[in-house]
């Protein structure tokens, strides 16, 4: 199994954290120079981009689509639910990781850290409103999908609303939402990165 991914990448550093926490063996490598746009890794992902997941013959690129198939293949019901109605909340999860946090802290985080020229202000307010709804979520159970275990639901949020200290929030306000970032961090396998918020 090979994963290429940029170290400083969110949606890198979930597909490496389901990973490690399946403690599944794996090669990672970092395209350099420009070779995520070569003609070699376009055939892996023609939008050359990062994460990609190669497993035997299997190639996998986004990272929602790479935690749904690690997942199942390897994680049982645990990490991806066989219940259809659980199953189908993960999948909405995995819809807000693509939509809602990258739009929100993601991109906030873009331009705090990498001079991305964005609209502050609206996604401010969409980040927000990301984070008060996290927060009234986790209020009331312990994992974004209710039961007793983290599923990729969670790994899929988590990355880039735990780096929101380099995205300029503050979640000083949202102690739900905190607690539920130290249980992922307490998480056997869990895999540090830097700007990682701490309690």
């Amino acid at each position: 199994m090979k994963l290429y991914h940029f170290p400083l990448s969110g949606n890198a550093h979930k597909v490496r954290l389901l990973l490690s926490m399946l403690n599944l063996p794996h090669e990672a490598e970092v395209p350099s120079g420009g070779a995520h746009k070569s003609p070699e890794f376009l055939k892996l992902n023609p939008l050359g981009q990062v994460p990609v997941l190669v497993d035997g013959e299997v190639v996998i690129r986004d990272s929602q689509a790479i935690l749904a198939y690690l997942g199942q293949r390897y994680g049982g019901d645990a990490w991806w639910p066989q219940d259809a109605a659980r199953m189908a909340q993960v999948v909405a999860w995995l819809s807000t990781a693509a939509n809602e946090v990258a739009h929100g802290p993601a991109l906030l985080r873009m331009h705090h850290k990498f001079s991305r020229a964005i609209d502050v202000a609206a996604t401010q307010a969409r980040s927000q409103a990301l984070l008060g709804v996290l927060e009234g979520v986790l209020s009331h159970q312990t994992w974004l999908v209710a039961g007793a275990q983290p599923t990729v639901a969670d790994l899929a949020v988590y990355p880039y609303v735990a780096l929101a200290p380099e995205a300029h929030l503050d979640l000083s306000s949202y102690p739900a939402l905190r607690a539920w970032l130290t249980r992922i961090q307490a998480l056997p396998g869990h895999v540090d990165m830097s700007g990682l918020w701490r309690p």
